[in-house]
């Protein structure tokens, strides 16, 4: 019998099918650490990763029997994906469960910040009747005829799209590779360069993968490429962008504001974006919702069984 490792203890009912099929060894009451991990895995022939669980190469290495890595997320950044292949061992993920909460939480980001409406929640709670309300105050952006522009025309970015359009709002995007005229067609899209979409767009929404090249995608030459009443949105992940440079630029007012769910360090923003109300700030709650979760864990496990079993789709990673 095949052998799974699960590196995190949450909800174990979107295992119950993998349970009945396999030895699945879970923590108990809290995640394994890697040092846990690193003395176990030898024997194991599965590891389901969580996505800030670190699978690399030394790990790889002490790994003998292991066949594949069902990484619970959409992004695999927290694997090395090429050494992983390298050896052998598949890498699987799960797309389809993240992309529709994450397109949720990028537009409540770019309503939230052009609208000002955590801004204006926080200041009644604080200031109370010192908060200035009037015809003339308070004033925000409108969504409705607005450019997008979707840096990562993927599943979330074209889910992203289906709910701008549904605001009235334009399109374009920039993706490491063109799409198809018919996919165009169908999402009603236009292809621009990186350059040509952030001097467009009104809002800029990154949802790309984290890569060495995408280190840093969005620095200070970008956002002085903006629009001075330009919204950045990060769903993606933290260190796409210059955390330093954002905060620069938003004190400066380079551009209007920033919705970030995702931050560059340890997942916690630095205390300069604390300190400004041009900013919504969400800790990586994207998927954050108690189906979502469950959807993504059956996910997990159907990666496994249909790569033994072929009788589900197979996620898989195909390159870093």
């Amino acid at each position: 019998m095949k052998k799974v490792l699960v590196t995190y203890d949450m909800f174990r009912e979107g295992f119950k099918e993998l349970e009945g099929k396999y030895d699945v060894v879970f923590p108990e009451g809290r995640d394994f650490t890697y040092e846990e991990v690193w003395k176990m895995i030898p024997e194991f022939d599965v590891l389901c990763s969580m996505f800030d669980f670190p699978v690399n190469k030394e790990l790889l290495d002490r790994a003998e029997k292991l066949e594949l890595v069902s990484n619970y997320a959409v992004g695999y950044n927290n694997i090395d994906v090429a050494y992983a292949l390298q050896k052998g061992v598949t890498v699987t993920n799960t797309p389809n469960p993240v992309t529709d909460p994450t397109a949720d939480i990028a537009l409540a980001l770019m309503l939230d910040t052009a609208r000002r409406v955590t801004e204006c929640d926080r200041k009644l709670r604080t200031l109370g009747n010192r908060m200035k309300i009037g015809v003339l105050e308070n004033l925000g952006l409108p969504l409705t005829g607005k450019t997008l522009g979707i840096i990562g025309m993927g599943r979330i970015g074209k889910a992203l799209c289906k709910r701008a359009r549904a605001c009235g709002m334009e399109v374009i995007y920039h993706n490491r590779r063109q799409l198809c005229i018919e996919e165009e067609t169908k999402w009603n899209v236009t292809y621009v360069s990186m350059d040509e979409l952030l001097v467009q767009s009104d809002f800029v929404s990154l949802n790309a993968p984290y890569t060495p090249e995408t280190h840093h995608l969005i620095g200070e030459n970008e956002l002085k490429r903006m629009k001075k009443t330009a919204i950045l949105i990060n769903t993606a992940r933290g260190p796409l962008i210059d955390e330093h440079a954002l905060i620069q630029a938003l004190k400066e007012g380079v551009i209007y504001g920033a919705g970030l769910d995702m931050f560059e360090f340890d997942n916690r923003p630095l205390p300069g974006l604390l300190e400004l109300d041009n900013v919504v700030l969400t800790p990586h709650i994207g998927t954050q919702t108690l189906e979502t979760r469950i959807e993504m864990a059956e996910t997990v496990c159907r990666n496994v069984i249909g790569f033994y079993e072929n009788t589900y789709p197979v996620y898989k990673v195909l390159h870093p």
